[in-house]
Parts: C-alpha cells; structure tokens; sequence
C-alpha cells in the first residue's frame, strides 16, 4: 500500500474506534464498541504480511470495509443523523477510495 494510503488507513482505524468510544459513553452502546472494536482488529490484522498474504489481505480488508459502508447507510437511514453514521459512511467510502487507487 502506498505510504499516504496506509496513514490514512490508520487514522481510519483510529477514527473507528474513537467512534466505538464516543457511541459507547454518549449513548451507553454496547454494540457500538464492540463492533468497532471487532472490525478494526481484523482492518489491523489486514496489515501485518506474516498473518495473511497481501492479494488475500486486501480483499479481506475490502469487504471489510464494504461491510462497514452497508452498517453505516443503515444507520444513518435509521437515525437520520449525520454525526457519527453519516460522517463514518463518508470516511469509509474515502477509505476505499484511497486504498484501491493510491497503491
């Protein structure tokens, strides 16, 4: 991956998991912790080479994040609120986009 992808990719992770945290104290969800707890281990396991093979790992965090973009249009079409499921929808899309075009 290339150098600016795999910062932003990082700070992705981070973002992800300080909204896990910000869902989990302002709104007491539970849910919302252990999903973005769950999905950035396995974005962080996507990194490591020794654990998956590259073309195996990208795919994996692909789906990944698709998965996440389809868990953030469904919460914002609930809520009807941008912050944080709209916000998120908008860097995970971002995300795939650097990811796939900058490699």
């Amino acid at each position: 991956m290339h150098d600016i992808a795999t910062k932003a990719f990082w700070a992705y992770i981070i973002l992800l998991l300080a909204g896990g945290l910000f869902g989990f104290f302002k709104g007491r969800s539970k849910i919302s912790l252990v999903t973005s707890v769950i999905f950035a281990v396995l974005l962080i396991l996507t990194t490591f080479d020794s654990i998956f093979k590259q073309q195996f790992a990208n795919g994996f965090a692909n789906v990944l994040l698709i998965l996440l973009v389809i868990v953030f249009t469904i919460r914002l079409a609930k809520t009807k609120k941008f912050i944080p499921a709209g916000l998120m929808l908008i860097a995970t899309i971002a995300m795939l986009a650097i990811k796939n075009l900058l490699k």
